[in-house]
């Protein structure tokens, strides 16, 4: 008897689930498909009748994060200052501790980090600390270490951000839009465009 349409979607969900974890915590490449399907508790084979392969699986991975059911729990804990926004709720949500700790449900983008080498985190550790020193000496006080850690995330969130879609416009936006509230946010220039930008 061949199974019902429910019984297939719950066992692509659990699939779905299973990678995410997994694709967050050990990266893209350090995931095999025996491993997510010995994690969603189901044999090898049974991922062929949900995916054409691991390129598949991860794209519907990450657009499973946008598409659950049911919130993760450091979503539903931003949930309750319902007087705010929407959206102001969606970035305390995604910049909350709970969000960062959660290394199998944060967001897609958060598991593309460095994985767990040492070497790595120091050397990208390194780079950071140089960035935010000389930014901190070439701002004015006040907050100068607030802004200068503010303008380094800005400058790599939205350049990874640009590298991370399809669509050359949408990149170009990421990317000149990070580059504006930057040169705000170091106090350059409230006016000055991008390079690039059209004026």
């Amino acid at each position: 008897m061949p199974y019902s349409k429910r019984h297939k979607q719950d066992t692509r969900e659990r699939i779905l689930d299973s990678a995410r974890r997994l694709f967050n915590s050990k990266g893209y490449s350090g995931v095999t498909i025996d491993e997510i399907m010995n994690e969603a508790r189901l044999t090898h084979g049974g991922f062929y009748r949900h995916f054409s392969g691991k390129d598949e699986l991860y794209v519907e991975a990450v657009r499973h994060f946008l598409c659950k059911k049911s919130p993760d729990p450091w979503q539903a804990r931003q949930a309750t200052g319902l007087e705010k926004p929407r959206a102001r709720r969606m970035v305390d949500a995604y910049f909350s501790r709970d969000h960062f700790d959660d290394r199998e449900c944060c967001c897609p983008l958060l598991g593309m980090a460095p994985g767990s080498s040492r070497s790595v985190k120091a050397a990208y550790r390194e780079v950071a600390e140089t960035a935010v020193r000389v930014f901190e000496a070439n701002l004015k006080k006040p907050n100068a270490r607030e802004r200068s850690l503010a303008l380094l995330a800005l400058c790599v969130g939205g350049m990874v951000l640009a590298r991370s879609v399809d669509d050359p416009q949408l990149a170009d936006d990421f990317r000149l839009a990070a580059h504006k509230q930057a040169l705000r946010t170091a106090g350059w220039s409230r006016g000055a465009k991008a390079p690039g930008e059209v004026a």
